[in-house]
């Protein structure tokens, strides 16, 4: 019996080390897709449980639920995409002059 690990891959065809390694990349894919739904159930629950004690902080939530909404626009929505970005800028003008 030999001491050292056998390199199961290096005995298979390239297609089935292909598929081999289009199912850990998947695998990742979904586990990374996953950890980020819990975080962001993790900050949206905080965000509902405390009111904000600022004006900064109601901009920054504001800030985050404006960014959900742009990434479900369609691309060609142009007109909404420059809204947002206009009161997102506003929010950093605001908030520096505060």
């Amino acid at each position: 019996m030999a001491d050292e690990p056998l390199d199961l891959d290096s005995h298979r065809g390239m297609a089935a080390q292909r598929a081999t390694d289009i199912r850990r990349a998947v695998a990742e894919v979904e586990t990374h897709a996953r950890e980020l739904r819990e975080r962001r159930t993790e900050i949206e629950d905080h965000l509902l449980a405390f009111p904000a004690a600022s004006w900064p902080e109601a901009a920054a939530k504001a800030r985050y639920v404006l960014k959900l909404y742009v990434a479900g626009l369609a691309p060609e929505d142009t007109r909404h995409r420059d809204l947002v970005a206009a009161i997102l800028e506003d929010f950093v003008r605001l908030t520096e002059q505060g």
